[in-house]
């Protein structure tokens, strides 16, 4: 009975939930202020800031100052070791997520607890509801590319593991999947499996057995949707040998998947045979995904900032299968959600829940003209931001983070009701810069996207990129990595390092190359497989294949990553564009 009661969502009911607290989110802020306060000010974190009691937001911008993850990591250190002490929450933090680690090479510690947990169980059900007002699925299944990093307890006790797998492994989880009418067609061994290798094979195998009931296929992050399909692309052949014959490939070697696909496997001829020609009848592998899943409704995963460049083969597999953008969050909890499923990745927007946490807006174009006297910058409220304008994101939530910063620069695209609607323009830190310079990940996507139209025109593509700011040079210059899908000559990817060059736009870079305060940009061609070689090496780390981002501009300091492009690179050009 219970059963039958969480599988129906009044998706209705859920819309005019949201609707209701965007009416008047500038209350909705306070009270949530308020909350969290209440919930965490006899912590010693707060208590040192002399709140002392006080709620409003007046009192807690003029007390608490803005900080990084550096300046809160003493504190999730000493939870992590064990301390019992309320240090950042008054609740105590059982569980740590851990960032995915792409942006500075390592992973951070983030406090994760149960308020967590039901924000992002709200923001499933939220972007489930306004999905399904306008791609109506029934009761299948989800292929849903998902899996565990490495678990390991910390010095104090605590389970530590990605933001993503601390959720897969809460019973909310599966509850919500089910409320949301998309359970996972694979079984827990294959998403917890140890190899992401021996995961990813069994999760299309799973697919393909539940081929007919599989209305939505998605992951964590468009890149995780991409890898899976070029592997299967690999391994085709050997997926429709174990549906024939109802065994598993021997090359799964793991006792407890063995054990769980056996129970899906029956020898089943005629769906071998059926897959089999699909995938002969196609030209080049386009429209494979709803060639494989006739019933797919559309492709679902996080689609914009360092995920927008795998869009162009997400769409060549997808065929005429919509893609939607999932919604916008961080390790360090969500921010808004997807509303406006119909607009195409490139132009999705998100409407911050105005409940889940305490959100502030610094001004980016006004940083100088918006500092106090404490030269901290001015942020304002969630619902005094402007559209058209840029901000850094600043969040408080209900796990110990308190006036944080995100690092995620955003703009505002219009209101939905009184909460903004926001589209995520780049990462802050995310500069390449020598000089006086400042181009973005988004000024660097442009670049190679311009690029990529000549070795478009000798039907190649860019399979992954990355960058670096050498200053081991004088002057310092640019460095772009490239891993390419074949052969090209060594004209074509000469104009295509001078291309790159002249595209970025950046008045700074313009003005230094053509001084020689930058050296000519540098194209390195890296050999295939490399971009691989460094999402295991993440994955090692701990991080969980669908919460992996390429890096697009390597620090200095991330040695192993610099290490593995290094060693790979097969040619490399410097620009004559100036």
């Amino acid at each position: 009975m219970l059963e039958k009661m969480v599988e129906k969502l009044d998706t209705e009911a859920v819309i005019q939930e949201f609707e209701t607290l965007s009416m008047d989110a500038g209350r909705v802020q306070r009270e949530t202020l308020m909350k969290i306060l209440e919930a965490n000010g006899e912590t010693e974190y707060l208590l040192k800031w002399g709140l002392n009691g006080r709620t409003d937001p007046d009192s807690f911008k003029a007390c608490v100052p803005i900080v990084t993850h550096k300046d809160l990591e003493p504190y999730i250190q000493r939870i992590a070791d064990g301390e019992k002490s309320s240090i950042l929450t008054g609740k105590p933090i059982s569980t740590i997520s851990l960032s995915s680690g792409t942006t500075q090479g390592k992973p951070k510690y983030v406090p994760f607890n149960d308020e967590l947990i039901g924000s992002t169980m709200k923001m499933y059900k939220t972007s489930f509801s306004f999905r399904n007002r306008e791609y109506p699925i029934g009761n299948g299944k989800a292929l849903q590319f998902i899996y565990s990093s490495k678990q390991f307890i910390t010095k104090g006790g605590l389970n530590a593991a990605t933001a993503t797998t601390n959720v897969y492994r809460n019973a909310e989880f599966k509850k919500t999947m089910r409320a949301i009418q998309t359970p996972c067609c694979s079984p827990d061994e294959v998403i917890f499996g140890g190899d992401f290798h021996h995961s990813l094979y069994c999760h299309l195998l799973c697919g393909l057995v539940f081929r007919e009931e599989v209305e939505v296929v998605s992951s964590t992050f468009a890149h995780s949707i991409v890898l899976a399909f070029q592997t299967f692309e690999q391994v085709w052949k050997e997926l429709v040998a174990d549906i024939r014959d109802g065994s598993l490939s021997s090359r799964i070697t793991s006792k407890s998947i063995q054990s769980a696909m056996a129970k899906l496997l029956k020898p089943n001829p005629e769906l071998a045979e059926t897959i089999y020609n699909k995938c002969l009848g196609l030209s080049n592998w386009y429209g494979l995904i709803p060639e494989l899943f006739p019933n797919a409704k559309y492709v679902y995963g996080i689609m914009t900032g360092s995920m927008e460049p795998y869009l162009k083969k997400l769409r060549h597999y997808a065929g005429e299968l919509p893609l939607l953008s999932a919604d916008y969050g961080a390790s360090e909890g969500w921010i808004g959600v997807n509303i406006n499923p119909k607009l195409p990745p490139e132009l999705a927007t998100f409407a911050v829940l105005p409940d889940i946490a305490y959100f502030e807006f610094i001004p980016l174009e006004n940083d100088l003209n918006a500092l106090q006297v404490s030269g901290e910058p001015q942020p304002v409220g969630l619902t005094e931001v402007e559209v058209g304008k840029e901000y850094e994101v600043i969040v408080t939530n209900f796990a110990g983070l308190y006036r944080y910063r995100l690092g995620d620069v955003i703009k505002v695209r219009g209101f939905h009701n009184s909460t903004p609607e926001l589209q995520f323009v780049c990462r802050k830190n995310l500069l390449l810069n020598i000089n006086i310079d400042k181009n973005t990940e988004k000024d660097l996507q442009l670049a190679v996207a311009t690029a990529a139209t000549l070795l478009a025109e000798e039907k190649l593509e860019i399979v992954d990129f990355t960058s670096l700011a050498d200053l081991s040079t004088e002057p310092g210059h640019y460095v772009i990595y490239w891993e390419i899908s074949g052969n090209a000559d060594d004209e074509l990817l000469q104009k295509c390092c001078n291309c790159l060059d002249s595209a970025f736009l950046d008045a700074g870079y313009v003005s230094s190359r053509k001084v020689n305060a930058i050296g000519p940009l540098e194209l390195r061609i890296l050999i295939r497989g490399t971009f691989h070689k460094i999402m295991e090496n993440f994955v090692q780390l701990g991080a969980a294949v669908n919460q992996f981002k390429t890096p697009r501009c390597v620090g200095p300091t991330n040695h192993k990553v610099l290490d593995i492009l290094s060693n790979n690179v097969v040619k490399s050009y410097f620009s004559t564009a100036y």
